[in-house]
């Protein structure tokens, strides 16, 4: 019960707004100003280092303080969000801020962890989302979409006037951490100036109040160079950087085809900024997101993020993902993505550190620790005596601190080469060796005053360094086998001390030279000297990356040996031995080194694996203890399944007469239909996911094939029956068909059996189309957002008798029967309308059934349900997963439910995704949890769906206390 307590305070000091900075200053205005260099928050100029995370993505608040924990540690100082407009309104003038969609709470999460925010509330927002972040029901709206029309206009409008007092309340000067407000996505195509103006206008109505900035797309602004001044200009014009592309099908060969990924500077009172900088991919291809991952690996990551940093002087970054997480439900767009939106992210869906984690990690440390890199201006370069190395430089004009970018002069170049770099410093001017292996880059730094230490010049490059105990700790690094040297300066000479490793020193005319090669760990500790002592960590790559660096109330903790450190604090009095306790994750038994002005360590509290660690002193002056791994876990397998066939409506005789009757003539759309009624999903307020139509009409005899066309975007397909005979399927039309005109999107065209009708009889036509998504809104100037879902055409061939048409699916806005889970968590199938999916649902009159393996495929829907029971290990962190074995089944789509929730889809033609997280909080680690699977099939299989098994992701002794998602059961209130 103790537990449990402490771990419901626990979240629910999450809630609790704590400002990023001193609240009596928080009457001072304006709080962020910017000039040429860059943003000022509370008059100290900042380098921002952001990353994109989408709240909308992880359906699990508790969650988002493990993900926003993770960003934070990993040397980021901001975060980027877009505010979802489809998943907030189910209805014109109905919003939904509760839940798993109180951005209220997101945005305290995010000052809680010490992130800084960029708030992209739209309205457009694209991030690979249904209809671009637009919710469907604006379709049926008349005007074009992204543009002055007077429809759009008061819809946006509305949803502005209920997102932007929330972020207003969240912004710096407001006890918040909002720092930059960005008007619109992308609207580098749009011409409309009156409505990028109208934006702003409405947002400072609103109360926003920092500085308000747009991002161009792509690679080289056109619109905000256009309207540098005047209607629909704003204050800090950004721009997006994609020079990787986006194929992760070739990732090994791949070397920046879009472009040198040097921001532009478009306005010259404004910082450079990268509004969103390429650091992962869409799998468009479906070559898996590990693929992304390499194609945007860190070698790419080193070169290009450090030769914007350089060459362009931004000092305003945004990498687009941080963290990706997962398209649960039917939030993604049709064209270019599935379940997953891992996008190759730093950190994975399944909340997993990576390598380019570790490089983020490097580089933002070293942004966060070296302030003169928030003024820059272009300076004289060093030399080499080899022209196979490039260099370009900076320096700051107020301290003189120069930086050096030290690379290839060919991009492409992929040899290893050794040169000797001359650099004249406000110091003197020094001899420096360098290397450069492949496609890698240094920042070099001069002149710097490092804490209380004067760095004349170094090879290698700073990571951070920190004032800790009274003495000044460093962390330098460099490529492993490559030469380093450090030159500092004294008054005096200086004791030299070599705790460990190969590091030569020499002292004249006040400079200390140390020499030695990257490889492993050197420590040097350095006194005297006319300065206070400096404690010198000189490693590689590797090595640097097993720093962990955070503050506390009096001075930073520097921590080597855990998976993560998310805070410290010191508690009692440093001068009779303090303890260091750390909120830290540990994936493995082994040693803890922390640098520290205490005595005693411990890891986490009671709610979090707690360790109280004996610890020795080591000659570095640092505490040195041993902690604990998790322990195991063993998942239960997945048995005990029922079966129940569906597909009623395929049936002559199903009761469709609370259906809706699909009888309009008209349609907002811009896509009219040739003939007959509208039969368009949206125009009868079906937006999301699978849609039945019953048609009927009066058979002939002479009738010889059934004729529909269908949109449903990329990867969806219908199913039509006639009489209840099943006739086949065909692929649904997608975004292509509307631009290129196809008189008859989607088509498809089914024989009728001789002697399936009777003449002067009735007959009933039935079709189920799996609608993916709606198409983004992409160039702002021909409303495709507005192409429409479902049937668009149908004919009887030989017969001219009309159809009577009705449709139903998902319901929507105030009819919604699961508000918590929302409009996008179910579509219309008879199972997901009947609560099938719901925990609770009594399935005992069900077939049993060994496994979904056991039991061929047949045309239509079948759905499968299981129990599991968890009891996951307190003060660990487990992360879960469902995996499908064996090949993936060409011919079914399976829709992926955990306790109610659509966790994603699975099959083939929806990507090559075999593997769905199953979030914590959704997941019931204590407890009891139902899965189940809608399998919709477009032909007879011999085969299932192969094996399907939990497994782990990762497991650690830490994490964060994750309440569950409270949802409801079956049955839905009516």
């Amino acid at each position: 019960m103790v537990r449990k307590v402490l771990t419901v305070l626990a979240a629910l000091l999450v809630l609790l707004p704590v400002p990023l900075r001193d609240p009596a200053v928080a009457a001072a205005a304006p709080r962020v100003t910017y000039d040429h260099h860059s943003l000022t928050v509370d008059g100290r100029r900042i380098v921002v280092q952001a990353a994109e995370v989408h709240y909308f993505r992880l359906p699990s608040p508790g969650l988002w303080r493990d993900v926003l924990e993770k960003i934070r540690a990993g040397g980021f100082n901001a975060i980027s969000v877009y505010f979802d407009w489809a998943y907030h309104s189910p209805k014109p003038g109905v919003y939904d801020f509760t839940g798993v969609r109180d951005v209220d709470r997101f945005l305290r999460t995010a000052e809680r962890a010490g992130l800084y925010v960029i708030a992209r509330p739209g309205p457009y927002i694209n991030a690979e989302t249904t209809g671009g972040g637009f919710p469907a029901w604006l379709k049926n709206v008349p005007g074009r979409a992204r543009s002055s029309d007077a429809g759009f206009t008061a819809a946006y409008r509305d949803w502005l006037h209920h997102v932007n007092p929330i972020i207003a309340r969240h912004q710096v000067g407001h006890g918040g951490s909002v720092i930059l407000y960005n008007a619109e996505n992308e609207y580098a195509v749009g011409t409309d100036a009156a409505y990028m103006q109208d934006i702003q206008d409405q947002a400072r109505a609103d109360g926003i109040d920092v500085p308000i900035t747009t991002n161009d797309c792509c690679d080289a602004g056109s619109w905000s160079s256009t309207w540098a001044e005047g209607p629909g200009a704003v204050q800090i014009p950004g721009v997006d950087d994609y020079p990787q592309s986006f194929d992760c099908a070739n990732a090994e060969t791949v070397w920046g085809p879009w472009g040198e990924g040097t921001t532009e500077r478009l306005r010259d009172d404004a910082p450079v900024f990268a509004a969103e900088y390429q650091a992962g991919a869409i799998d468009g291809d479906d070559a898996g997101y590990d693929r992304c991952r390499e194609l945007t690996g860190p070698a790419y990551m080193k070169y290009f993020y450090k030769s914007n940093l350089l060459v362009s002087g931004a000092t305003l970054f945004n990498y687009y993902m941080g963290f990706g997480g997962t398209n649960w439900g039917f939030l993604a767009q049709p064209n270019d993505v599935y379940t997953s939106y891992d996008y190759g992210a730093a950190v994975t869906e399944a909340r997993g550190l990576t390598a380019k984690y570790d490089e983020f990690k490097r580089q933002g440390y070293f942004l966060q620790a070296v302030a003169p890199l928030a003024k820059t201006d272009p300076t004289a370069a060093p030399t080499t005596d080899d022209p196979a190395i490039g260099v370009v430089a900076r320096a700051n004009p107020d301290t003189g601190t120069r930086f050096a970018l030290v690379r290839h002069a060919d991009r492409a170049a992929t040899t290893t080469d050794t040169a000797t770099l001359s650099w004249t410093v406000p110091d003197g001017t020094y001899a420096l060796p360098v290397q450069v292996k492949g496609r890698d880059a240094h920042v070099l730094v001069g002149g710097y005053d490092m804490g209380g230490q004067r760095l004349a010049a170094s090879s290698s490059e700073i990571m951070t360094h920190a004032l800790i105990g009274g003495r000044d700790v460093a962390v330098l690094y460099g490529t492993a086998g490559s030469p380093g040297a450090t030159i500092l300066r004294y008054s005096t000479k200086p004791q030299v001390k070599v705790l460990e490793g190969d590091v030569r020193s020499g002292y004249s005319d006040g400079n200390l030279r140390l020499d030695y090669t990257h490889e492993g760990l050197a420590r040097v500790l350095i006194s005297g000297g006319g300065r206070r002592p400096l404690l010198l960590l000189l490693g590689t790559d590797a090595t640097a990356a097993t720093f962990w660096r955070t503050g506390t109330d009096a001075e930073p903790v520097l921590v080597r040996g855990t998976s993560l450190v998310r805070s410290a604090t010191v508690e009692g009095s440093t001068a009779e031995g303090g303890t260091v306790r750390l909120a830290a994750d540990t994936a493995e038994a082994g040693d803890v080194e922390v640098f520290a002005a205490a005595s005693r360590l411990r890891v986490n509290d009671a709610g979090a694996g707690e360790v109280a660690v004996r610890v020795t002193r080591t000659p570095s002056g640092s505490l040195l203890g041993r902690l604990p791994g998790p322990r195991e876990v063993r998942l239960p397998a997945l048995d005990g399944w029922r079966v129940h066939d569906e597909s009623p409506e395929a049936a002559p005789g199903f009761d469709d007469s609370s259906w809706q009757s699909a009888d309009r003539t008209t349609t907002e759309s811009p896509m009219k239909p040739k003939s007959g009624p509208v039969l368009y999903a949206d125009d009868y307020g079906f937006h999301y996911g699978d849609v039945w139509y019953r048609g009927r009409f009066t058979a002939t005899g002479a009738e010889t094939a059934v004729a529909l066309s269908a949109i449903t975007g990329r990867r969806g397909r219908y199913l039509v029956w006639l009489d209840g005979r099943y006739l086949g399927s065909a692929a649904g039309g997608t975004e292509a068909d509307a631009d290129a005109g196809t008189p008859d999107p989607g088509p498809g065209r089914f024989s009728i059996p001789a002697g399936l009708l009777t003449p002067g009889r009735q007959a009933t036509l039935a079709v189920l189309v799996q609608n993916m998504g709606h198409n983004d809104d992409w160039t702002a100037d021909d409303n495709r957002f507005k192409q429409p879902r479902g049937l668009v055409a149908a004919a009887v061939e030989g017969s001219a008798a009309a159809i009577a048409w009705k449709i139903q699916g998902a319901r929507g806005g105030e009819d919604l029967p699961d508000p918590v889970r929302g409009p996008l968590n179910t579509g219309g199938l008879y199972g997901e309308r009947s609560g099938w999916h719901l925990p609770g649902y009594p399935d005992r009159a069900w077939d049993g059934v060994g496994s979904p393996a056991d039991r061929p495929l047949a045309p239509g829907v079948t759905w499968y349900r299981t129990g599991f029971r968890l009891d996951l290990p307190e003060g660990q962190d487990v992360s879960v997963g469902l995996r499908f074995g064996g090949d993936i089944p060409a011919a079914a789509r399976v829709v992926v439910y955990l306790n109610g929730w659509n966790l994603g889809q699975y099959g083939g033609g929806i990507g090559p995704q075999k593997e769905f997280v199953l979030p914590a909080g959704l997941l019931r680690g204590h407890g009891h949890n139902t899965l189940a699977l809608a399998v919709t099939s477009t032909e007879r299989a011999s085969g299932g769906l192969g094996p399907i098994g939990l497994f782990a992701y990762g497991n650690v002794r830490g994490g964060v206390p994750v309440p569950e998602v409270a949802a409801p059961s079956y049955p839905l209130a009516r």
